[in-house]
C-alpha cells in the first residue's frame, strides 16, 4: 500500500510503515524520528520548487516538469554504455515493490489536505506502468 502524508501530520507507526520523506530540504526543526529515511533526490529540483513556490511557475507546468526531472538521466548515465538509471527509475521501482507487501508513506512538508503537492505526482508516478 502506497500513501502520502505531510510530515507534521500525527504518526501512524503501523499504518504508515516504511516513512519516506521525498523533499529536497529536510526542513528545520524536523526531528529525524519523523521519518525513516530522507530521499531529497524524489522532490523538486530546487529552482522548480522555487518557480512554483514564488507563483512563477502554475501547477500544470510544476506537474510536467516534475515527472521529467524524475526520469532524466544523471551524470553516472553518460559513463554507462548498456545499463542506465535513467533519473529515478530503480528508485522508484524499488518502492514499487516495497508497497506491494507492506505500507509505504511518501512525506513532505506541505499541509495534509493540500493537492497541489509533489508527494501525490510522485504516488502517481511510482504506481503507474512506466516505471
Amino acid at each position: 500500500m502506497l500513501k502520502t502524508k505531510s510530515i507534521h501530520s500525527p504518526l501512524d507507526p503501523e499504518g504508515d510503515g516504511l516513512r519516506i520523506l521525498v523533499a529536497r530540504f529536510r526542513g528545520r526543526g524536523i526531528k529525524k524520528d519523523r521519518y525513516d529515511v530522507w530521499m531529497a533526490n524524489l522532490g523538486p529540483s530546487e529552482p522548480l520548487l522555487r518557480g512554483f513556490l514564488d507563483g512563477e511557475i502554475d501547477w500544470k507546468t510544476y506537474t510536467r516538469r516534475y515527472k521529467v526531472e524524475m526520469f532524466q538521466s544523471g551524470g553516472a548515465d553518460r559513463r554507462n554504455r548498456v545499463i542506465r538509471n535513467h533519473g529515478q527509475k530503480f528508485t522508484l521501482r524499488l518502492i514499487k515493490k516495497l508497497a506491494e507487501s507492506r505500507p509505504v508513506t511518501l512525506l513532505c512538508h506541505c499541509a495534509e489536505e493540500e493537492k497541489e503537492c509533489h508527494r501525490h505526482l510522485l504516488k502517481e508516478i511510482i504506481l503507474s506502468r512506466k516505471v
